[in-house]
């Protein structure tokens, strides 16, 4: 077989000069993302932090957390829109990391396509780079691949994984929370990044919308709603740290409110969450209506609008919201911890949305 006809990797479907051109466009949002502690730039095998800066620390724990952003990536491709869905990357990876108290390092990204369409790459890469920048930590490297045959040319997948670092003494969790604490609940912007699977089934498949129909109730393109990135909470966590004391944290997502709340839980102590306390968007309303989802379907699925979860002392609650406030985070207190019955599940929701 000659070179003329013989196979090729451009001829199996992987475009070399394209990623090329890819991670060219792409340098410059690295590039905004990053620490002092960042040694190196894009291009190399491996990110590079200095970990000397965990001098200061007495006894540092790394915290490691990955994740990805599901089926919300179908609604990007769809709008042609993706220079968005890297927000909820990070979202999803540094606000899992904080509720340990950890502080957010840095991040890597993996990004999988059909085909590598350069700009499109760049795009999503301008994204996490800058959802980077809200959580306060480094993009300091990634991969993209080209899996021609696995994925159509047109579709693709994230997933990134984040380092952080918290004091010993100063991890949050469970064993810190106490009868009479306030459970404090912070605003999503929305569906976030999850139950995606439930909510394209009823909005596509059961009542046909489109992406470019206009919802009254939502104020905007039911595409531009789906759209809307998750809200990135880590900084804001980490300044309430240092203004109040903060037992826990819940990152409200897969699952929904009660089964993440109750992650952080002692097995001997109870939550108790008031939805009177705040109204959902109406997002959530919609698909609960036009897919007839029960409530407890919706609530097991979504976050119905809380997207964070603070567990504080009573005499922290005044400085927590006065924090919030400070950094315009929508939070409010939703509930309390009490004493748990005997075969009472760890969270209960409680009454009817305002």
């Amino acid at each position: 077989m000659s070179a003329t006809t013989g196979a090729s990797y451009a001829s199996a479907g992987v475009d070399i000069e394209a990623g090329d051109l890819a991670v060219e466009l792409m340098k410059e949002w690295v590039r905004k993302a990053t620490r002092p502690e960042v040694v190196g730039g894009l291009g190399g095998f491996a990110g590079l932090f200095d970990a000397s800066a965990l001098k200061r620390y007495e006894r540092p724990l790394l915290a490691s957390a990955t994740d990805g952003v599901g089926t919300k990536v179908d609604i990007a491709r769809r709008m042609g829109v993706y220079d968005t869905i890297g927000h909820d990357l990070v979202g999803m990876v540094v606000d899992d990391l904080v509720v340990c108290g950890a502080e957010p390092l840095f991040m890597t990204d993996y990004i999988c396509v059909g085909k590598v369409h350069p700009d499109r790459v760049a795009a999503i890469v301008k994204g996490i780079a800058e959802g980077c920048v809200l959580a306060g930590c480094a993009l300091v490297g990634g991969e993209t691949a080209e899996h021609p045959g696995l994925l159509g040319a047109d579709e693709f997948d994230v997933a990134g994984a984040g380092t952080g670092v918290v004091e010993a003494d100063r991890l949050l969790g469970a064993d810190r929370i106490r009868k009479g604490d306030a459970v404090i609940a912070m605003a999503s912007s929305g569906l976030h990044s999850n139950g995606y699977s439930l909510v394209r089934h009823v909005l596509f498949d059961r009542a046909g919308w489109e992406l470019d129909r206009e919802v009254p109730e939502l104020g905007r393109t039911l595409g531009e709603e789906l759209l809307e990135p998750t809200k990135i909470y880590s900084l804001d966590c980490l300044a309430l740290t240092r203004t109040a004391e903060v037992h826990a944290f819940s990152h409200i997502t897969g699952g929904g409110l009660a089964n993440n709340l109750a992650r952080v839980i002692p097995d001997h102590l109870h939550a108790t969450v008031d939805r009177s306390t705040w109204t959902p968007d109406p997002i959530f309303g919609l698909v609960g209506e036009l897919g007839g989802v029960a409530r407890p379907e919706l609530e097991k699925t979504l976050n119905m609008g809380v997207g964070m979860i603070a567990v504080v002392p009573q005499e922290s609650v005044d400085v927590a919201l006065a924090t919030f406030a400070d950094r315009d985070v929508d939070a409010w207190v939703a509930g309390e911890i009490t004493d748990r019955a005997d075969h009472a599940e760890a969270v209960a929701l409680e009454g009817d949305y305002s």
